[in-house]
């Protein structure tokens, strides 16, 4: 049955018309259990091939294998058909090519036979012995169908570059001999060809082991005992721990974690740092705590993660560290599915979480198993209970759930339960008989679950039942969670659609570089990261580049921030990273200085004496719409406010910026062409002009398959920028071409420009406003005034039922989530000067916050406020949103806004948004009558998935 539903899911799609042509009459069998029907259903509608193949991956989570009669009629049509790889197996071993050429040939390739000619088997050894080690994986591990815990040791067989472990051999034969033998011989054929590591090899596994006592155990084993079955036993009587792919120590020996240590003295600098997590040391409260972390970070194999977490994981002073930690080795992810056990934490696309897998869902289950023995061990104490499985079964399935799959919240995300549910369940269940003295439930709960604030804790309620959604078919989707990439490889929302005859996933798979050898933590390649410098003192970084060899590289120090420097704010004292607020406006000290928002703040005195003076514009400017053009390339709609900011009369000129030619006259040489380049700059624009153009000589040859679509002012599309400009054509707008926008119909941004058509203030990155050209000007001030926009026809909000949004500067609300950020010019203009005197400008911003939005559904939008914050929106891509598509872009936004608050390395390693300071969350909430539960999928996530396929904003 599993290899019918496998060979279903990777058929050839040249079938596809076979398949619309047969399914409606395979549905009849799905008649008892509507969401498979309505799945099924949806199998004649849908037209695009990747949406097909995408709702194809989902269908077994509504209609089981057990619904034999359909899946033989649905397979049944399709005779003869032969099985296609999910993505060419080599493409992951490409970087490993010596020569240039033969790794372009091999990123391009779709299968082996194309790069021979490029790439010779006697000088490419690395490449093809890759290629080869990952063509025997695929093959060896389809065997295992969709029995996830036998496919995911037998891919750890493949995964690392050393020789197989006899206990990664030996974990494939205990999980995988009875479900397939082919399996095990297809493994065993591979395996024989390496030559088996000695025991002690693996000592530096046994760092691993969650508390000293297993430690000490297994070195002596490994040291001992020479034969796999005395180790694995020995191991798991003197650590009771079955191996499990969640525990660290069996993940060591299994071949899934990190490769021992080397110990040549040649090794890079940081072949035993991880970077993003020694960004999180700065957080400790307690120099004992600091100094381990450092430690940890810069000279792993040292010291054991299990001792920091037993000094301070549950030290309530150390909750930033702790989180930080959490952020660097699991983000919080939108969304939680095909759980088996913990089967209440299913069906919530809008929620975060850290952990939901099936390596969680085991591990919750392990976790049940174990504390029915009667003691819950902690690292610094054991809990008695009484017998769970009479005492409140449910409770306990719900913590145990919490504790593994990790919900995490918008203010802490941290992953304690709350401290009424700890009390309750341990009054009750809790063995009283056998506490230790001076242990109570209450006792015990000030330290596991300090709080009981719903923002800051799991309230276990919430997963006593299962979600009000229902299985109902999503409305929102995420790609990448699970992760469907290789370990170094990040992925991508696919945002830009595919070349034609390609399959069109909705995601990419790019890769990129560790932070240090010791992090499983990536980043984009060519990204520019901020990192710690590598004695670990406070305030000091350095700036590196992210390589094509997968490493960071082309490191510069950059100046040290005095952390030490405080503020005083009101009699108050504040240190270095405090956010807080003077009268209506963010402020954060950062070394020594106040930096603030300039907001206009409604003063009572004021609004009693001349209510007309409060305007809600910067300085109490009037709210005339005379705009004029500043130096760093933003509108302001008057005079007054340009001034306000800070600009003198010699940066700023009358008129839009958008209303001017930046090629007129030409500024640029004979034999080159001036292309208009419009961006606003966030550096000082007297260091680093803003120019709004470019000078383009004559491009060299263009890479037709980069898929980047960008359309010309005839409305005609080429692949990318590239091809349009080497044809001499002028740019519209990026994105594919489309109807609505090919005639001008002027609209109105929220950075107070006039745009031709919806698709070029798209492509800007900047939401409408309203239709029309721009001609008037909202507050920035919290508080409403009366001002141009009372004349403004505002469009209808775009689904009932949502309470909107006002973005600072605008008429109009819209249904979105909304960030405010406040931010540091200094250090803009600082990795502008790293950078080779680049202006770092809104776009950039943008750009890289994108890559944080895993829902295809929701993208980012964001200009320069008048009063100099940046706004980001996270907008719903349909026209007309679902509720739950609306909670899902709100809880994006609420999950930055958090990773800037809490400085979170996740976010803030990546320049230029290290120079944020702090940040405020605005959503639109949603009336019980848009309750998602009544949604359903019918056509519009079709629309959805189209208009993200058709690139709005492709760039």
């Amino acid at each position: 049955m599993f290899l019918c539903i496998e060979i279903f899911f990777f058929l050839a799609f040249n079938i596809h018309d076979s398949v619309h042509a047969q399914d409606s009459s395979c549905c009849h069998h799905a008649t008892d259990l509507s969401p498979c029907r309505e799945a099924c259903d949806q199998l004649s509608t849908i037209k695009s091939e990747s949406r097909l193949k995408h709702l194809l991956q989902r269908l077994p989570s509504y209609c089981p294998e057990s619904m034999n009669e359909l899946w033989v009629c649905i397979n049944s049509t399709l005779p003869g058909a032969s099985r296609k790889s999910d993505g060419w197996v080599g493409l992951g071993c490409c970087e490993l090519a010596i020569s240039a050429d033969c790794r372009r040939e091999c990123k391009l390739a779709s299968s082996k036979n194309d790069i021979t000619k490029v790439c010779k088997k006697d000088s490419e050894k690395p490449l093809y012995s890759c290629i080869t080690k990952n063509e025997m994986g695929s093959v060896c591990c389809s065997y295992a169908g969709r029995h996830t815990n036998c496919r995911e040791y037998c891919q750890a067989i493949f995964r690392t570059d050393s020789s197989p472990t006899v206990s990664q051999i030996r974990a494939v034969k205990e999980y995988c001999q009875s479900v397939s033998p082919q399996l095990i011989s297809c493994v065993g054929n591979y395996t024989k060809s390496y030559p088996i590591k000695s025991p002690i090899d693996s000592l530096y596994c046994c760092d691993r082991a969650e508390d000293v006592h297993c430690q000490t155990a297994c070195r002596r084993i490994l040291r001992t005992m020479t034969t796999e079955h005395e180790i694995i036993d020995g191991l798991i009587t003197e650590c009771d721990r079955q191996p499990l792919p969640q525990d660290p120590l069996w993940q060591c020996f299994l071949g899934s974690s990190h490769t021992p240590p080397k110990s040549d003295p040649d090794t890079s600098p940081t072949a035993k740092m991880d970077c993003a997590k020694l960004h999180c040391c700065s957080k400790a409260n307690t120099s004992q705590c600091r100094e381990m972390c450092q430690e940890i970070s810069t000279n792993w194999g040292t010291q054991t993660w299990q001792e920091f977490d037993q000094m301070c994981e549950y030290n309530p002073v150390e909750a930033d560290l702790v989180t930080c930690l959490a952020d660097v080795r699991e983000p919080c992810q939108l969304g939680c599915k095909d759980l088996t056990y913990c089967t209440n934490f299913n069906n919530r696309p809008t929620e975060l979480f850290r952990s939901c897998n099936t390596q969680s869902d085991q591990g919750a289950m392990n976790d049940i198993k174990l504390w029915a023995n009667g003691t819950i061990k902690m690292p610094f104490m054991n809990i008695p209970v009484l017998d769970i499985k009479k005492c409140r079964p449910e409770m306990w399935k719900a913590v145990a759930c919490a504790l593994q799959i990790k919900p995490c919240y918008s203010k802490s995300r941290g992953s304690v339960i709350c401290k009424s549910d700890c009390v309750d369940i341990l009054t009750q269940c809790g063995d009283s008989k056998r506490f230790h003295e001076g242990q109570t439930p209450e006792r015990i709960c000030d330290l596991l679950s300090p709080t009981d604030d719903p923002e800051r804790c799991i309230p276990l309620e919430r997963y006593l039942s299962p979600s009000s959604l229902g299985n109902i078919i999503e409305e929102v989707i995420h790609p990448c969670n699970p992760n469907p990439c290789p370990s170094n490889h990040l992925c991508e929302v696919n945002r830009k659609g595919c070349q034609p005859g390609q399959d069109c996933l909705p995601h990419f798979c790019v890769p990129g570089c560790k932070l240090g050898e010791a992090s499983e933590f990536l980043v984009n390649m060519d990204a520019l990261i901020q990192v710690p410098v590598r004695n670990g003192q406070v305030g000091c970084y350095e700036v590196c580049t992210c390589g094509q060899s997968g490493r960071l590289e082309n490191c510069v120090e950059m100046p040290c921030i005095d952390t030490s420097k405080t503020c005083i704010i009101g009699g108050q004292r504040k240190n270095h990273g405090t956010s807080f607020k003077v009268d209506c406006n963010p402020c954060s000290c950062f070394a020594g200085e106040t930096i603030c928002s300039t907001r206009q703040c409604l003063s009572v005195d004021s609004s009693e004496d001349d209510p007309r003076r409060f305007t809600g514009l910067p300085c109490g400017c009037p709210d005339q719409f005379v705009p004029v053009c500043a130096h760093n390339g933003r509108t302001y709609p008057s005079a007054c406010v340009a001034r306000c900011v800070g600009l003198h009369d010699n940066q700023f000129g009358f008129g839009s910026c958008r209303s001017s030619d930046p090629c007129s006259p030409n500024p640029c040489q004979k034999n080159q062409r001036c292309i208009p380049n419009r961006r606003v700059c966030l550096t000082d624009t007297n260091e680093f002009p803003c120019k709004q153009y470019e000078c383009v000589g004559r491009l060299p040859s263009c890479d037709k398959t980069q898929l980047d679509p960008a359309c010309d002012t005839a409305n005609m599309e080429y692949s990318n920028l590239c091809l349009l400009y080497q044809r001499g054509k002028t740019l519209a707008y990026m994105g594919h071409c489309q109807d609505a926008c090919r005639r001008p119909k002027p609209v109105c941004g929220h950075n107070g420009e006039t745009y031709s058509t919806v698709c070029a203030a798209y492509s800007d990155r900047v939401a409408v406003d309203y239709p029309g050209r721009c001609h008037a000007v909202g507050a920035v001030s919290e508080y409403t005034s009366d001002s141009g926009c009372n004349a403004i026809h505002c469009p209808p909000l775009s689904t009932k039922g949502c309470n909107p949004v006002t973005p600072p500067g605008a008429c109009c609300p819209l249904c979105a989530g909304m960030l405010q950020i406040l931010w540091n010019k200094d250090q803009m203009n600082t990795f502008a000067r790293l950078n080779h005197n680049q202006p770092v400008t809104v776009h950039d911003i943008l750009r890289i916050l994108r890559l944080h939005i895993s829902v295809p559904q929701c993208d980012i939008f964001g200009y320069l406020s008048i009063d100099s914050e940046i706004v980001v929106l996270v907008v719903p891509v349909d026209q007309q949103p679902t509720p739950l598509q609306i909670e899902a872009c709100s809880k994006e936004a609420e999950k930055i806004d958090s990773l800037i608050n809490y400085g979170s390395p996740t976010l803030v390693s990546h320049v230029p948004l290290s120079a944020f300071l702090t940040s405020e969350v605005k959503i639109s909430t949603l009336s019980s009558a848009g309750h998602p539960a009544a949604a359903s999928l019918s056509l519009r996530l079709l629309l959805v998935l189209l208009l993200v396929a058709i690139g709005i904003g492709g760039s």
